[in-house]
């Protein structure tokens, strides 16, 4: 390299020197200007710089503080430790479930934290069978502060650097003896849940059946009046018919026999008999029948299955609101003869007396007020309308309708659970019960049903 030769250099004008030592001569203003320029920008860079670097730094230093926040908050132990096992950091709860300090732990190795050596085996044989996949809810016995083995749910998971290189794990775990407090803390809310819910579908039950009383004592008040009033006159032709078979019996004349049969009015008696029979029997079972309405309205059967025609349910619930309500309050219906559905009637029946409450609620101060039941079945659906001539619902009260407790009525006239059980009701028969503002006025609630074969 060095015999190669060297090309010729091109010669540099000298430099001119004035009066002034160090002064270059030839560089002008500009130079220096542009000189002086690319300094400022130089120096405005390193000042964005440092800005830059100490905001990172600070949000670097606010993110560590919430990590070491939110590791000191854990009521779960934490350990993080190599791929060899060895203790790196721990949370404070280890240090309390251990009763060691941070020291003491690092570079012991984790599974000096189990409490025998079947348990160590068992956890050395998890992390290297898993150990890139992680462990999840393996139950192990931990050693505690005490000396007491303690059965602790772990969780085991890899970690990796920025290359996806293994640096070890994090292991982390909670007392079994926790989880089943915990557990059995939701089981005992789920089930008062579950007994106030029942609760409340009675209670509100029996306030619909306490507003109805006057109108069921009316309805029972009429076939117990026809069979009191056949009963009597049974009465009296039971002490005619004996009188008349006595002198029967006796052997009297058959001139006597015949003005006796005038006189009582055999004949007449005997005529009137079957149709006082049959209308008894009709009055005991109808009577029988709003017993029975009573029973399963008033019965909480969240349960019961059985086969029956919403049309009958529809119609004796409109006959018992009814008759606590003003005579003026008319109710027109439009039913097919059979609506089958499945489920529970006594809870349907519920439903049906609360839409027409409602109507009635919301139409009693109008001069005339009305409510129209339309019911239609449509394939495997039946849908049933119940439109009044009310004021409405309200835009902003349409959302809240079927909410628990939610009610436009005046204190101590309204519970609020009404529709909001009704809704439940309806969803727990596969149907859907919806609430709008009829396009001619008033309210319009709408009932979809499946129905059975």
């Amino acid at each position: 390299m060095s015999d190669q030769p060297k090309p010729p250099s091109t010669p540099h004008p000298p430099l001119q020197h004035t009066g002034h030592p160090g002064e270059l001569v030839g560089v002008g203003e500009d130079v220096w200007m542009d000189v002086i320029h690319k300094m400022d920008e130089v120096y405005s860079d390193l000042l964005q710089y440092e800005v830059a670097l100490e905001q990172k730094n600070a949000k670097l230093e606010e993110s560590q503080q919430f990590i070491l926040s939110v590791l000191t908050s854990m009521s779960d132990i934490l350990v993080v430790c190599d791929r060899n096992g060895l203790i790196e950091d721990v949370n404070r709860s280890l240090l309390d479930f251990t009763g060691k300090e941070l020291d003491e732990l690092r570079g012991t190795t984790v599974f000096d934290l189990f409490a025998d050596d079947v348990a160590r085996a068992q956890a050395r044989h998890l992390l290297t069978l898993y150990g890139d996949e992680g462990v999840h809810d393996c139950e192990l016995p931990l050693r505690a502060r005490d000396g007491s083995t303690v059965p602790v749910s772990l969780n085991c998971t890899p970690r990796y650097n920025a290359v996806g290189k293994s640096l070890g794990m994090v292991v982390t775990g909670r007392p079994v003896g926790e989880l089943r407090r915990a557990y059995q803390a939701l089981r005992q809310a789920h089930e008062d849940l579950k007994r106030t819910q029942q609760q409340l579908l009675h209670s509100e039950k029996m306030a619909s059946l306490g507003r109805l009383v006057a109108g069921v004592a009316h309805e029972l008040n009429n076939p117990i009046s026809f069979i009191l009033g056949n009963v009597h006159a049974l009465q009296r032709y039971a002490a005619r018919l004996e009188q008349y078979l006595a002198a029967l019996h006796a052997g009297a004349a058959p001139a006597r026999l015949d003005a006796l049969r005038a006189e009582l009015r055999i004949d007449r008696i005997l005529a009137d008999l079957p149709p006082l029979i049959e209308g008894t029997i009709e009055g005991a079972e109808r009577t029988r029948d709003i017993v029975d309405g009573l029973k399963r309205f008033s019965a909480i059967d969240r349960d019961e299955q059985q086969a029956f025609n919403l049309a009958e349910v529809i119609e004796r619930a409109v006959r018992w609101v009814c008759k606590a309500t003003r005579e003026s309050f008319r109710v027109r219906m439009k039913l097919p003869a059979e609506i089958p559905v499945r489920g529970s009637p006594g809870q349907m029946q519920q439903v049906m007396m609360n839409l027409v409450q409602n109507a009635w609620d919301a139409t009693a101060e109008l001069p005339e007020p009305w409510l129209d039941i339309e019911a239609k079945v449509e394939g495997s659906r039946a849908t049933i309308r119940f439109h009044d001539n009310g004021p409405g619902i309200a835009e902003q009260h349409l959302a809240h309708v079927f909410d628990p407790f939610f009610t436009t009525k005046p204190v101590g006239k309204g519970t609020g659970l009404g529709l909001s059980i009704s809704y439940g009701i309806v969803e727990r028969h596969g149907g859907q019960l919806a609430a709008r503002n009829h396009p001619a006025g008033g309210a319009e609630l709408v009932i979809e049903l499946p129905v059975s074969g």
